[in-house]
């Protein structure tokens, strides 16, 4: 009965986990290259399905291609994303070495953080008044009574909260991982 509800929501709180893997905390995160497509054989292709990522080192990334001839179009598109990082091309591999964060960078991205959080729990939160807008209409057309219609009510509150507060907890991960580099 709350299922779709429920679901909508876990879905939305998978986006922000999304959004918050892509902020680059100074620690190198392979995530950060997930949006980045390369033209591989005519077909936009996410780079970690066409190469070897891994993380030597706390803030470097290196990638290696399966198929060597495709190294210097991976290079040219990190180059146009917005990492902001200048990849270093051996031949062999591509390493992005992340730089240190300084203490106003560290700032602004908390300040991105809480206006990911808070579109987050607006998002959820109109999930809430679908939901309740859905029950009510079943009760205004006498398929459920004022009481369901009630408990229905509390019931997709309570998913509110228990999804606010998940949120509320990943951004508070996040800001520390930030504040403590």
């Amino acid at each position: 009965m709350y299922s779709h509800i429920e679901e909508k929501m876990k879905k939305t709180l998978n986006v922000l986990d999304s959004q918050l893997g892509e902020i680059r905390a100074g620690r190198a995160n392979p995530k950060v290259l997930d949006k980045i497509l390369v033209s591989y054989y005519g077909v936009p292709t996410p780079i970690n399905q066409m190469a070897n990522i891994m993380v030597p080192e706390a803030r470097m990334i290196t990638i290696q291609p399966w198929d060597a001839s495709i190294l210097k179009d991976i290079e040219k598109e990190i180059q146009k994303s917005d990492l902001g990082i200048n990849p270093t091309n051996d031949g062999k591999m591509i390493r992005l070495v992340f730089p240190e964060l300084t203490e106003e960078r560290r700032k602004a991205l908390v300040k991105d953080i809480k206006k990911i959080a808070e579109d987050t729990k607006v998002a959820i939160r109109s999930i809430r008044r679908d939901g309740i807008e859905e029950f009510k209409a079943k009760e205004k057309a006498s398929e459920i009574t004022e009481d369901d219609l009630r408990d229905a009510e509390e019931k997709i509150q309570k998913l509110t909260d228990k999804y606010v507060a998940e949120i509320d907890a990943a951004c508070a991960d996040k800001e520390k991982e930030i504040m403590s580099i």
